[in-house]
C-alpha cells in the first residue's frame, strides 16, 4: 500500500512543483506512518511476549504456592513426628534411669529378677534402642567393676583383720589349756568355750575373704571332727550324734581335717539356730563304699524353694560370694560352706528334712578319707559305732591306711603381727583332743556344780549365740 502511494506522489511530483512538494511531505508523512505503525506492531508483539511471560511467571509462581504450602505440609508433618519422637524417647530415658537400671544392677545378686525392656520396641529406631543397651551394658560393666573394686578392697581389710584376731585367739586357747591343767575352776571351761565361739566366727570371715583357715591338724578320726564341731556351737547340748561307720579308725585326711570341722560347726551352727531350742539335731555319720557322709537333720523352721535354690548355688561354690552383700549381721555361713568344699574337694546340699527343717548332707569322698594308726586311742567323747540292722551303703572300702604323724606347727598367718609366732599344739593331741580329754576329766566336778548353781554352767544364758547362718 505504501509502495503504491509514493508511486503516484512521484508521478504526481513528475507533473508538476507544487504537487512534488505535496507529494514529498505526504512520502515523509507516508513514512512515518510507516514507521509508527511499525513501532505499534513491535510494541504490541512485545506486549504480547510480556503478556505471556507474565502468564508463565503467574503459572510459575503460582506452582512455587503449591510447592511451598506442600514443603509446609511436609514440614508440619516431620515437626508433629520429631515431637512423638521425642517424647518416646524422653520416656525410653525415664524407664532407662527409673526401672531398666535398677533392676539390672539387682539382678547381679539376685540373677532370678526380671529386667524388664524397652516400653515400646517398635517405637524409635534400631539406632536408638542399640543406643539404650549400649548404655544399659556399659552401667552394668560399671556396676561390676566398682563392686569388685569395693568388694577386693573390703576383702583384703577383712582378711589382715581376722589374722590378727586369729592368731590372739589361738595364744588364748593356748594359755587356757595350760591353767586348766593346774586350776580346778569350772569358769575356764566357760572361757574357752567362748572363745572357741569366737575363733569359730573369726575362721568364717578368714575364709571368705581368702585367708587360710588359720590351723593345720593330722589325720583326724570323722567322729572326733564331729564332736569338736559340736563343740564350737552354743546350743551343743542339743545337738545327739550317732555313729555308723564300720571302721571307726576312719579319718579325714590332714590337709582338709580342718576345713571339714569348720564346714560342720557351720551346719550345726544353722540347725541350732534355726530350730526351737528344746528341740534334737539328729547326727548320723554314715560310711559308704564311695567315701563318708555325715548327715545333720533339725526340727527348725525349714526353707522356702527359694532359698534352697539359693543355698544349692552357695554350696556347690559356683556362685559369687561378694562380703558386701552379704547383709549386716554377715548370712555367711553356707558361702563359707561352698568355698570349703570347692578349694578342699568335698560336697554338700540342703534339702527338706523328714524332721520338718532342713537336712544338711555333708559328703566326703574317698580321697580326703585314710585310716588311723590302730594303736592311737580315740576320743573318750567320740560316739562309738553302733550296729547297724539294716546296711545303708554299699559295702566295702579301698581306704589307705597312713600312720599317725607328729602335730605340725600351724603356718604363720599373712598379716600376723611380726614376732608372734604361732603356738603349736600340745605333743601326741590335737586341740579338739586336749578340750574333750579335760572337759571328760571335770564332767562329774561340774555336773554336781551345775545342779548347785545353774550360773556356773558353760551352757549358761551368757553362753548364747545369735547365729547368722545361712
Amino acid at each position: 500500500m505504501v509502495e503504491i502511494v509514493l508511486a503516484l506522489l512521484a508521478g504526481a511530483a513528475l507533473a508538476g512543483g507544487p504537487l512534488l512538494w505535496s507529494a514529498r511531505r505526504a512520502t515523509r508523512t507516508a513514512r512515518t506512518a510507516a514507521h509508527r505503525a511499525t513501532d505499534a506492531e513491535n510494541r504490541a508483539d512485545a506486549a504480547t511476549r510480556r503478556a505471556l511471560a507474565a502468564e508463565e511467571g503467574a503459572r510459575a509462581a503460582d506452582a512455587r504456592g503449591r510447592a511451598a504450602e506442600a514443603r509446609h505440609t511436609l514440614a508440619e508433618a516431620r515437626h508433629t513426628l520429631a515431637e512423638a519422637r521425642l517424647a518416646a524417647a524422653l520416656r525410653e530415658t525415664v524407664h532407662l534411669a527409673q526401672e531398666r537400671l535398677p533392676a539390672a544392677t539387682t539382678a547381679l545378686t539376685h540373677p532370678r529378677t526380671p529386667v524388664p525392656g524397652p516400653l515400646d520396641p517398635a517405637a524409635g529406631t534400631d539406632e536408638f534402642h542399640h543406643a539404650l543397651d549400649a548404655a544399659l551394658t556399659a552401667a552394668v560393666r560399671a556396676v561390676l567393676a566398682e563392686r569388685e573394686r569395693t568388694d577386693a578392697a573390703a576383702r583384703a581389710a577383712l582378711r589382715g583383720a581376722a589374722s590378727k584376731i586369729q592368731a590372739l585367739l589361738i595364744q588364748v586357747r593356748s594359755l587356757l589349756e595350760e591353767i586348766q591343767l593346774s586350776v580346778d575352776d569350772p569358769r575356764l571351761l566357760a572361757l574357752d568355750f567362748r572363745n572357741e565361739l569366737t575363733l569359730r566366727r573369726v575362721q568364717s570371715l578368714a575364709v571368705l575373704s581368702g585367708a587360710w583357715p588359720g590351723m593345720t591338724r593330722e589325720d583326724s578320726p570323722l567322729a572326733e571332727l564331729c564332736v569338736g564341731a559340736q563343740s564350737r556351737v552354743a546350743g551343743y547340748a542339743r545337738v545327739e550324734i550317732t555313729n555308723h561307720l564300720r571302721e571307726p579308725r576312719l579319718a579325714v585326711a590332714a590337709r582338709a581335717a580342718e576345713p571339714v570341722a569348720i564346714a560342720l560347726a557351720e551346719i550345726l551352727g544353722n540347725a541350732t539356730a534355726y530350730s526351737h531350742p528344746e528341740t534334737r539335731v539328729v547326727v548320723s555319720i554314715e560310711q559308704g563304699s564311695s567315701g563318708a557322709l555325715v548327715v545333720v537333720d533339725d526340727m527348725g523352721v525349714g526353707m522356702e524353694p527359694d532359698q534352697l535354690a539359693r543355698a544349692g548355688e552357695l554350696l556347690d561354690g559356683q556362685a559369687e560370694v561378694l562380703l558386701t552383700e552379704l547383709g549386716d549381721p554377715p548370712q555367711a555361713g553356707f558361702a563359707v560352706i561352698g568355698l570349703l568344699c570347692r578349694q578342699f574337694g568335698f560336697g554338700c546340699r540342703v534339702e527338706p528334712s523328714p524332721y520338718g527343717g532342713v537336712r544338711a548332707i555333708l559328703r566326703l569322698p574317698a580321697d580326703l578319707l585314710t585310716l588311723t594308726d590302730p594303736a592311737a586311742p580315740l576320743s573318750a567323747l567320740a560316739p562309738r559305732p553302733i550296729t547297724q540292722t539294716a546296711p545303708v551303703f554299699d559295702a566295702g572300702d579301698a581306704l589307705p591306711t597312713r600312720k599317725r604323724r607328729a602335730p605340725r606347727i600351724p603356718r604363720q598367718d599373712a598379716g600376723a603381727p611380726a614376732g608372734h609366732a604361732p603356738l603349736a599344739a600340745p605333743t601326741g593331741q590335737t586341740p579338739d583332743r586336749a578340750r574333750t580329754a579335760w572337759s571328760a576329766l571335770q564332767s562329774g566336778t561340774l555336773a554336781g556344780r551345775s545342779a548347785a548353781d545353774p550360773a556356773t554352767s558353760p551352757e549358761g544364758p551368757a553362753a548364747t549365740e545369735g547365729d547368722d547362718t545361712p
